[in-house]
């Protein structure tokens, strides 16, 4: 029989970390994705403001999007980190990010692949 205070097991303090920098991650994309959207859709200015010159290079939607680009790919790298360091598939593991007791789990995608190699596994976290 499992305890209520499994969470608090020193060996999952690893999963914790990622788990805690995978939200991190995931909370900075969001940002970054709202930065962009802000910036692409301006609020109006007044007519008679200076435009960019015609063929002008826009730095700052560049940036934004290599920051995206950036912050897309550590996910993806601290997802496949955590999928490894889960002890169980299709089940949910009690972890401590600070708040008491929450969950972390990979599960099956049932809408990819039909073949073992071709299987995607879907992270999930409850805070």
């Amino acid at each position: 029989m499992s305890s209520n205070l499994d969470y608090l097991n020193p060996d999952l303090l690893p999963l914790e970390d990622k788990v805690q920098a995978y939200l991190k991650a995931e909370k900075e994309l969001q940002q970054a994705r709202i930065t962009r959207t802000m910036h692409e859709h301006p609020t109006p200015t007044p007519e008679f403001d200076q435009r960019p010159a015609t063929g002008s290079y826009d730095q700052q939607t560049d940036e934004e999007q290599q920051r995206i680009s950036a912050v897309e790919d550590d996910l993806a790298t601290l997802r496949r980190e955590i999928l490894t360091m889960l002890p169980v598939r299709d089940e949910w593991v009690k972890v401590n990010l600070g708040y008491g007791p929450s969950r972390v789990g990979a599960f099956r995608n049932e809408n990819f692949g039909t073949t073992p190699e071709e299987e995607e596994y879907l992270l999930r976290v409850v805070q």
